[in-house]
C-alpha cells in the first residue's frame, strides 16, 4: 500500500489551446502509463484523455478525464479538464475534490480569459497550484512577460523556479534555479532527462534569477532569512520544504518552463508535483456532521433515520476512520450509471454497505475501478485519499457516502446559471422516446445543462453554458441514440429582478363546503446580490413553526416565472415577519398558496426589471486588423476595456451582451480572412 503521503490528487487546467491535454499525454508517457505518444490532432488515434468522439472531431476536450500513474515513488491522481469555458463545470468539480493544480499558460498569450475563470476556480476551493509555461518554442514566447501577468492580473505571488536555455526556436531546455544545474531532454521523445552544468553565457542571469527566487522565499523561512544575511549557502533541503510550505499555504506559485509538444521540461514538471504540491494527509477537510444520528431509529412516519445536533468536523485521511466520500462527476452508460468518487477517509471495498447523507438510505456498493480515460481497472479495495469510480450505484452529483454515526454532509461544488436555450424537437415519432432519454441522462449527469418546457408553445427547451456546449449535445444525440431532431434558433437565458423594496400584507382565504383554507402573512422583498435569501423574522408563533418551510417554498416557487417577460426572478431578499393562522383551516398548501401569491403582488410593486448576460470577450487578433475588430465590437454595443500588444499581434478585451455574440465566429473569420480568434465566458447580468 502507497503511504498517503506520497499520493498526488492533481489536476491540469488552463486556457483553451494552453496545451493540457498534450501534457497529460507526455505525462502519461513518462511515467509509463502509455507507451507511444499520440497528439491532439495527429490524426493517429489522438490523445489518451480525449477518447469522445466529439472530442476527437473538434480536437478539444469535452469532459474531464481521469487516470492514475506513478513517478518514482509518487503515485499521482490526475484529472485532466477542458479549457473551453462553456464546459467549465468539469473544471469546477474537478478541483471541488482535487488537492493540488496545474496551471498551464501560454508562454506566447500568457494570462487569458478562461485563466481567470481558472485562477478564481482554485481560489474558491483553496487549491494550492504550480504554474507550468508551456509552448516555450513558439515565436513570441516571453516567460517573464507571462510571470508578470500571473502576478498583475491574478495577484498571485508568482516567482520562476526555474530559468530559460533559449526561447522561440532555440529553446533547449531549462536551469533548475535550486540545484543550479542545466537540464535538457535528450531522445526521440525527450524521455533522456539529462542534467549538465549551466552554459557559462548564462551564469550571471541564472545567479541573478537564483538571488530573486532566495529573497522572496527568505519571507517565509527564518532560517533561510538569517543564512543569507550571514552569507551562507541555502541547503537544497531547505529551498524545497520551504516552497512547499510556502505552496500549500497559497502564499507562493512556483512557475516552471517547458514545451510539452517538444518533449521538454516535463519530467521538471512532475519531480515539482512531487515535491511541492500537497498529499491528501496536507489538506484539511471539513464537513457537516449531524450527531447523535441513531442508526435504526425511525419517525412513526418515515423510513429514514433521524438526524439531531449538527457540528462541524474534521476528516482525517486515515484508511482505519469512519468512511467519508463525495460523489463528484456522473456518467450513464450502457451497463448503468459510472460514479466517479474522492475518498477522503476510511476504506471502501465492494460489497460494503454505506449510507447516502442526502437521500438517508442504504447503498450496497457493487463494482470498485480505477479509471484510465475511458479504461477501467478492477478494485478490490479503495482508502482514503484515492480517486475511483463505483459502478451502477443510484446517486446524485454531490450525493456525500458515509458508514455511518456521525452522517457527514461534505460541501458541494458550486454550479453556474446556464446562459443560452434552445428548443428541440424530434423530428419523427420513433426519435421522441429516444430524445427523451438522452435529455434525461445529459441532465443527470451535467448540472449545466437544464431542461425546461415552452409555457406557450409546450417546445421542449435545452439550456446550457454556451452554442458549442448544447451543439456537442445534439451531436451526442444523433450519434449515441440515433434520434433525429429539429433545433431552434439560440435564445439569451435573461433574467427578472426588483430595484426597490416593496411589502406585502397577504390573506388567503378559502371556504368550499367542508375545511377551509386559511393564511395571512406579512413582510417585505428587497435587492440583494445573492440569488435568493429568505429570513424569517416571525415572533410569538404568530406562523406556526411548522409552515415557515411552506412559506420558503412559496416563495422560492414565484421565482421561477417572473411577470415582465415570464423568465426566473433572482436578486431577491425575502423577509418574512408576521401573520396569523386558523387552528382548523390552515395548512402548509394554505401558507404556500398564500406566499406565492403574497411575492408575485410584490414584485410588481417593487419596479422590477429585465437582466441580459454579459460576456467578457478575448479577441486576439493580427495589429494590422485592430481597428476593425474595435469597430465590429462597438457595434454590438460592445465595451472595450483594454488591449495588449504583444510581438505581431494585439489581444482586445471587452464586455459584449450575449444577444449581439450569436454567429460571432463566422462573422470574425470573415472580418480577418481567418486569422483572429476569440475566446468568450459568461462576466455578469446587467439591466437590459
Amino acid at each position: 500500500m502507497i503511504p498517503r503521503t506520497r499520493i498526488r490528487n492533481i489536476g491540469i487546467s488552463a486556457h483553451i489551446d494552453s496545451g493540457k491535454t498534450t501534457l497529460s499525454e507526455r505525462i502519461l508517457f513518462y511515467t509509463g502509463r502509455i507507451h507511444a505518444i499520440e497528439e491532439v490532432r495527429g490524426g493517429g488515434k489522438g490523445a489518451t484523455m480525449d477518447f469522445m468522439p466529439e472530442e476527437k472531431l473538434h480536437g478539444i476536450t469535452i469532459t474531464s478525464a481521469a487516470t492514475t500513474c506513478e513517478w518514482h515513488d509518487t503515485q499521482i491522481n490526475l484529472i485532466d479538464t477542458p479549457g473551453h469555458v462553456d464546459f467549465t463545470i468539469e473544471v469546477e468539480r474537478a478541483l471541488r475534490v482535487l488537492d493540488g493544480a496545474v496551471m498551464v499558460l501560454c508562454a506566447v498569450a500568457g494570462v487569458q480569459s478562461q485563466s481567470i475563470t481558472v485562477d478564481r476556480q482554485m481560489k474558491r476551493y483553496r487549491v494550492p497550484r504550480l504554474a507550468f509555461i508551456n509552448k516555450m518554442d513558439r515565436m513570441g514566447a516571453d516567460p517573464f512577460r507571462v510571470v508578470q501577468g500571473i502576478r498583475d492580473r491574478l495577484q498571485l505571488n508568482a516567482i520562476l523556479i526555474q530559468y530559460p536555455i533559449g526561447s522561440e526556436d532555440q529553446f533547449q531546455g531549462v536551469i533548475d534555479l535550486v540545484e543550479m544545474t542545466a537540464d535538457y531532454f535528450e531522445g526521440e521523445n525527450g524521455e533522456n532527462h539529462v542534467k549538465k552544468s549551466i552554459p557559462e553565457a548564462l551564469r550571471d542571469e541564472a545567479q541573478q534569477a537564483r538571488e530573486k527566487l532566495l529573497d522572496a522565499l527568505s519571507l517565509f523561512s527564518e532560517p533561510m532569512t538569517e543564512m543569507l544575511l550571514a552569507g551562507e549557502e541555502i541547503p537544497k533541503a531547505l529551498i524545497w520544504e520551504t516552497i512547499r510550505q510556502a505552496t500549500l499555504s497559497l502564499e507562493f506559485t512556483p512557475v516552471l518552463l517547458g514545451s510539452a509538444f517538444k518533449n521538454k521540461g516535463v519530467q521538471n514538471l512532475l519531480d515539482a508535483v512531487a515535491l511541492y504540491l500537497p498529499s491528501p494527509v496536507d489538506r484539511e477537510v471539513k464537513g457537516l456532521g449531524t450527531g447523535d444520528w441513531g442508526l435504526g431509529t425511525r419517525t412513526s412516519n418515515s423510513q429514514s433515520p433521524v438526524p439531531s445536533t449538527q457540528s462541524l468536523i474534521t476528516l482525517s485521511p486515515n484508511p482505519d476512520a469512519a468512511l467519508v466520500a463525495l460523489a463528484f462527476k456522473l456518467t450513464v452508460e450502457s451497463f448503468g450509471q459510472l460514479t466517479y468518487t474522492r475518498i477522503y477517509s476510511g476504506t471502501l471495498k465492494p460489497g460494503d454497505t454505506v449510507y447516502n447523507s442526502r437521500t438517508k438510505q442504504r447503498v450496497q456498493i457493487g463494482r470498485l475501478v480505477r479509471m484510465h480515460a475511458n479504461k477501467r481497472e478492477e478494485l478490490k479495495v479503495a482508502l482514503a485519499g484515492d480517486i475511483v469510480a463505483l459502478l451502477s450505484v443510484d446517486c446524485a452529483s454531490g450525493d456525500t457516502f458515509c458508514s455511518g454515526e456521525p452522517l457527514v454532509y461534505l460541501e458541494k461544488m458550486f454550479v453556474p446559471e446556464p446562459v443560452i436555450t434552445l428548443a428541440i424537437t424530434p423530428k419523427k415519432q420513433e426519435d421522441s422516446d429516444r430524445l427523451s432519454k438522452a435529455l434525461n441522462r445529459f441532465q443527470r449527469e451535467d448540472p449545466t445543462f437544464r431542461l425546461s418546457i415552452d409555457p406557450e408553445s409546450g417546445a421542449t427547451l435545452i439550456s446550457g453554458m454556451g452554442e458549442l456546449h448544447l451543439e456537442i449535445y445534439v451531436e451526442r444525440i444523433q450519434r449515441e441514440y440515433n434520434a433525429e431532431v429539429y433545433v431552434g434558433n439560440p435564445a439569451v437565458a435573461y433574467r427578472e429582478t426588483i430595484g426597490q423594496q416593496a411589502t406585502f400584507d397577504y390573506r388567503f382565504k378559502k371556504q368550499s363546503g367542508g375545511p377551509g383554507q386559511y393564511a395571512h402573512i406579512t413582510g417585505w422583498i428587497e435587492p440583494t446580490d445573492q440569488p435568493f435569501v429568505f429570513e424569517n423574522r416571525v415572533v410569538g408563533g404568530a406562523i406556526p413553526k411548522e409552515y415557515i418551510p411552506a412559506c420558503e417554498k412559496g416563495f422560492r416557487e414565484a421565482m421561477e416565472s417572473g411577470k415582465l417577460e415570464g423568465y426566473p426572478v433572482t436578486g431577491v431578499k425575502v423577509v418574512l415577519d408576521g401573520g396569523s393562522y386558523h387552528p382548523i383551516d390552515s395548512s402548509e398548501l394554505a401558507f404556500r398558496s398564500a406566499s406565492h401569491q403574497a411575492i408575485e403582488g410584490a414584485i410588481a410593486k417593487a419596479k422590477p426589471y429585465i437582466l441580459e448576460p454579459i460576456m467578457l470577450v478575448e479577441v486576439e487578433t493580427p495589429n494590422e486588423l485592430i481597428g476593425r475588430v474595435q469597430g465590429d465590437l462597438s457595434s454590438r454595443r460592445g465595451l472595450l476595456l483594454g488591449s495588449e500588444t504583444m510581438q505581431g499581434y494585439t489581444v482586445i478585451r471587452a464586455e459584449v451582451a450575449l444577444a449581439r455574440m450569436f454567429g460571432y465566429s463566422t462573422e470574425l473569420r470573415s472580418l480577418t480572412s481567418g486569422m483572429a480568434t476569440f475566446s468568450m465566458e459568461f462576466a455578469c447580468y446587467r439591466q437590459s
